[in-house]
């Protein structure tokens, strides 16, 4: 979706834009591969327009790797922040973590951190990545299989 391509460049300028390492268009079309594999993507809709996108990767944070699956790339558009799409996206994520066998979601993050803790998402770890310190969370899940 080339929307939600631009929403990251426009929202991670630094990794997603001119010169930045990232790949907009590329990571949007990983995580609408398959809904049974890592990585993968959901969309929140209103009115048949998104608002929204977050997905749930196999890494994330460079120096924790051992860690495994991550929420990543949540965004909501700006006029619907604070409406609850935030929390919805990332139950969806916990709920396919659960579905693929997973005890925990891990998310590292510089500004969504109340909104994770008022989900229940535990600190477990703070780091500095390319982005600058982040906060990592974990999030415990009923699934036991990973």
């Amino acid at each position: 979706m080339p929307l939600v391509a631009a929403w990251f460049v426009a929202e991670w300028p630094d990794w997603y834009g001119d010169g930045g390492p990232g790949d907009a268009a590329a990571d949007v079309a990983a995580f609408s591969t398959s809904p049974d594999a890592l990585p993968l993507g959901v969309i929140a809709f209103e009115h048949g327009e998104p608002v929204g996108v977050a997905a749930l990767k196999a890494d994330s944070v460079a120096s924790h790797r051992h860690l495994t699956p991550w929420a990543v790339a949540g965004y909501v558009v700006p006029h619907r922040r604070g409406a609850g799409i935030g929390t919805q996206l990332l139950a969806a994520l916990r709920s396919h973590a659960e579905r693929l066998g997973y005890a925990h979601v891990y998310c590292a993050t510089s500004t969504a951190g109340p909104l994770l803790q008022r989900q229940g998402w535990m600190p477990v770890n703070m780091c500095d990545d390319e982005a600058g310190p982040l906060t990592v969370f974990v999030q415990h899940l009923s699934a036991r299989k990973h």
